[in-house]
């Protein structure tokens, strides 16, 4: 069964593959695109790879791996606002970066906790 943050990352990476469509096609926005794309779908796929985690330290390992996967997401999403005339839907997506890096932190903090 979904969780209500699975669905979000979800949704989160769709959106970041829909935004990711709309940019240039310069060479520059094709590499910060690449690596945009990469950590984006990576935060939800950790995630969904947490959920079948075989003991709590593997579910924590993993909920971190997805913490900076969002970490990163969060960079490159900062570049693009910087360098995009039309950051509009950018910033919707970079805020919901920030609550979902907020989320798995303390999913991150208090699991990591019980498992040292």
């Amino acid at each position: 069964m979904e969780n209500e943050l699975q669905k979000r990352l979800f949704t989160f990476s769709v959106n970041v593959i829909r935004g990711v469509r709309n940019l240039p096609t310069t060479r520059e926005y094709s590499v910060i695109a690449y690596q945009l794309l990469k950590s984006a779908t990576s935060v939800g796929a950790n995630y969904e790879d947490a959920q079948g985690a075989v003991s709590k330290a593997d579910f924590s390992n993993k909920v971190g791996i997805s913490l900076k996967e969002i970490r990163e997401t969060n960079y490159w999403l900062r570049i693009i606002i910087e360098i995009n005339e039309d950051s509009v839907n950018w910033n919707i997506i970079e805020s919901e970066s920030k609550e979902l890096m907020k989320i798995l932190g303390s999913i991150y903090s208090k699991t990591s906790k019980r498992t040292k």
